[in-house]
């Protein structure tokens, strides 16, 4: 298994149509069924259920589908890390704020920052609650 078969499977599980998908990324049919099929063989558990007029995620599709994504995310993680610590940067610090954050933290987030221009500040956009 490999990346290529990743990105391929997470087009047809979008599109839920190989043709389709196969346009999205530029390849031929031929070759994104024959990395599905690999992808499935590997893995052990067929993907995706098909019909001739139909194709869908099975089970095992669904489920795999939930992560996969977290794998490109774990890599674009990685990618920033090493770019940050080839610029100087060296360390992480992760705070996890709920709605309710007094004004005083902002302000010792702002003075931080103030003080080590360098620091980086990331929203990760998820809420603690899961709205």
């Amino acid at each position: 298994m490999d990346l290529r078969h990743l990105r391929y499977f997470i087009a047809v599980a979008e599109e839920l149509h190989f043709a389709r998908a196969a346009e999205r990324l530029h390849i031929e049919q031929s070759p994104l069924s024959r990395a599905i099929k690999e992808l499935e063989e590997d893995l052990g558990v067929q993907l995706f259920v098909r019909t001739t007029r139909s194709t869908r995620l099975s089970r095992a599709g669904k489920l795999f589908l939930e992560h996969v994504p977290r794998v490109f995310t774990a890599l674009q993680q990685a990618r920033d890390s090493v770019k940050a610590a080839a610029s100087g940067f060296h360390g992480q610090l992760r705070v996890a704020v709920s709605d309710g954050v007094p004004p005083r933290f902002s302000s010792f987030l702002a003075a931080r920052r103030r003080k080590n221009p360098r620091s980086q500040s990331r929203d990760s956009g998820r809420s603690l609650l899961g709205y």
